[in-house]
């Protein structure tokens, strides 16, 4: 398997006991708060001598959940950086 691009990640998600499935998420990931309380679950279960990829212990399912609400949020912020050029069309 290649190794992600630059500026991107290689992760893997998955409950004990169940298949990992391997993901590639922006870095800006490790800022968003959602991700951070993903890798707080990583370090309770895992501890920080863990090798190999980052490995977040929930759900494939909950784990899209989340990336949606990320990206959402990531589109978000992006649209609004764009804001204070746009504002002074409207100035009276």
């Amino acid at each position: 398997m290649a190794p992600p691009r630059k500026g991107w990640m290689g992760i893997r998600v998955g409950k004990k006991g169940e298949e990992q499935q391997r993901f590639v998420v922006p870095v800006d990931y490790l800022k968003h708060p959602l991700f951070v309380g993903l890798l707080d679950q990583a370090e309770k279960e895992y501890g920080f001598e863990h090798e190999g990829a980052i490995t977040i212990p929930c759900g494939v399912d909950h784990f899209r959940y989340v990336q949606g609400i990320i990206d959402r949020d990531t589109t978000a912020a992006d649209h609004h950086h764009h804001l204070p050029h746009l504002a002074g069309c409207f100035r009276a």
